[in-house]
Order: C-alpha cells, then sequence, then structure tokens
C-alpha cells in the first residue's frame, strides 16, 4: 500500500520483487547455478565411472554420448506427451472451472463431481485405466482410426491436469471483487457479456502462473508412461544401461536424463516467477 492511499494498486513489476532467498541471494538466480552444478556432478559421476569401469571397454562419456541422442528422442517424447495434455486438460478443465461458477446448481455439482474426483484420484491409476479400458482404434463413419498407446497417455495424463485447470479458473473467477459484477450489471451487460469481457480478463492475469506450474509439474509427470511401455526418456535410459551391462554408469545415465527435464522446465518456472510479479498486486 503506498503512503497516502488507502487503495490497493498495481506496483510496476521491479518493485514486487520479493525478498532475498537464503543466503541473501535471489531465488532466480539460483536455478542457473543449481543447472551449473548439475552438469558438474553429471561430469564427476562419468569421471568416477571412467575409473572404475574396464579398461578395456569405452569410456563412460564416450558411452553417454552414444546413448544421449537416444534419450533425447524418448525426452521429446515426454515433451510432446506433455504439451498435448496441458491442451486438453486446458481445454476440458476450463468449461468445468466456468461450470463450477454457472448460476445452474445442477450444472454447478456435476462439474464439483467430476473435478473432485479426477483431481485425488492417483494419476499412475488414471494413466492405467486410459491405457486398457480405451480401444486400440476407433471406427467413425466407415472408417478405422488408430488410437496409438501414446495418445492413449495423452488422455491418461490429461484427466488430471483438467480437474487442476478447473480449479484454478475457478479461483481465477471468484477472486474477481463482487463489486466488478455489480459494475457491469449497472451496465446491462448479460452474465455472458461480464464473464467474456469483465472478469475473465483480469482474471486469466491471475491463472496463468499457477497454469504454468502446473505444466512444469505434469513434464515431470510424464515419467509416468514409461511404466505402461511408452519409449519415453527414462525407458531409453533404463534400456541402455541393461544393455551395457555397466552398473557404474546407473548415475551418469540419469543425470543426464535430470539435466534434460531440469533445462527444459527451468525457464517456465522462471517466467511463471516472473509474471507472478508482474500481476502481484499490494494490498
Amino acid at each position: 500500500m503506498r503512503p497516502g492511499t488507502d487503495l490497493p494498486v498495481l506496483l510496476p513489476p521491479r518493485a514486487l520483487l520479493p525478498g532475498p532467498g537464503p543466503g541473501g541471494a535471489d531465488p532466480l538466480l539460483l536455478c542457473p547455478s543449481l543447472l551449473v552444478a548439475t552438469a558438474a556432478a553429471l561430469l564427476a559421476s562419468a569421471a568416477v565411472a571412467q575409473t572404475a569401469g574396464d579398461a578395456a571397454r569405452p569410456g563412460a562419456i564416450a558411452t553417454l554420448l552414444k546413448w544421449a541422442p537416444l534419450v533425447f528422442s524418448g525426452f521429446l517424447l515426454n515433451v510432446l506427451v506433455s504439451v498435448l495434455s496441458m491442451a486438453l486438460g486446458t481445454l476440458a478443465g476450463a468449461f468445468l472451472g466456468l461450470a463450477q461458477v454457472s448460476l445452474l446448481r445442477p450444472l454447478r455439482r456435476v462439474a464439483w463431481a467430476i473435478t473432485q474426483f479426477f483431481r485425488n484420484a492417483p494419476w499412475l491409476v488414471l494413466l492405467f485405466y486410459a491405457m486398457f479400458l480405451l480401444p486400440f482404434e476407433v471406427h467413425l463413419f466407415g472408417l478405422t482410426v488408430a488410437f496409438p498407446a501414446w495418445a492413449k497417455a495423452v488422455v491418461g495424463l490429461a484427466l488430471p491436469v483438467a480437474a487442476n485447470v478447473a480449479e484454478i479458473v475457478r479461483g481465477g473467477v471468484q477472486s474477481i471483487p463482487a463489486g466488478q459484477w455489480e459494475s457491469a450489471e449497472s451496465l446491462a451487460f448479460s452474465r455472458r457479456q461480464t464473464l467474456t469481457m469483465v472478469v475473465l480478463p483480469q482474471a486469466v492475469k491471475r491463472m496463468i502462473p499457477p497454469w504454468m506450474n502446473l505444466y512444469a509439474i505434469l513434464t515431470m509427470a510424464t515419467t509416468l508412461i514409461s511404466i505402461v511401455g511408452l519409449q519415453d526418456g527414462l525407458t531409453i535410459a533404463r534400456a541402455a544401461l541393461v544393455a551395457e551391462s555397466r552398473p557404474e554408469l546407473l548415475v551418469p545415465m540419469y543425470l543426464m536424463l535430470l539435466l534434460m527435464f531440469f533445462a527444459y522446465c527451468y525457464p517456465i518456472a522462471r517466467w511463471t516467477l516472473a509474471l507472478e510479479r508482474r500481476f502481484a498486486v499490494r494490498v
């Protein structure tokens, strides 16, 4: 709250910077250090594996470089599944979230029940249900459309995402002060006009940071698809360890995969923090 006024104001982005983290360091500056530390740990573990391995076999670093393209191709499947699951879950979750603030009581109750069910169900259980209950192919108008395993995984992960997005949408809409609704009503706006022209443009700003945080969580959770037989980064890393039959490569191989996920998710986390600062309201 600024001196001389008792009204909440939207402060400039730099004025909303939170206090320094542990040790007086900015939290945003700690993550690059973690990235460097992870890369250093990868090199150190590879060096240790190099000395612990058989001298007659290829070195640990050379082995990691040999498998890195394949592990990265599996990691790209993780990214693809995360993007598609987030898109599908966001679309379904937006409808569920808006239904929870509907004036129709039966619609609100049904939307609430669906949201609570999928929000509190284990992600792996939903993934198994999607893999085993959805058909391998769909017949539409005489055409047979294949429904591959990765598409089932997208649906399975989109279900809990939709429930969490629904809560984000509901919370964002209900966080808008009642005065905004009353002002729009005084201007003879319909409820649809109030939602689309007054409430949602303000609520979307508040929804973006938790939505992006949910996507980062989803990306890391895509490693669950390895359990149902998809060739993602974790599956290929595990296959590489089995093919090489070198226990000393266990830590370096998984650190390499961890580094890929960290390098992908860190910019999302940084952008999320920046948006939280940008759209924060000091009261």
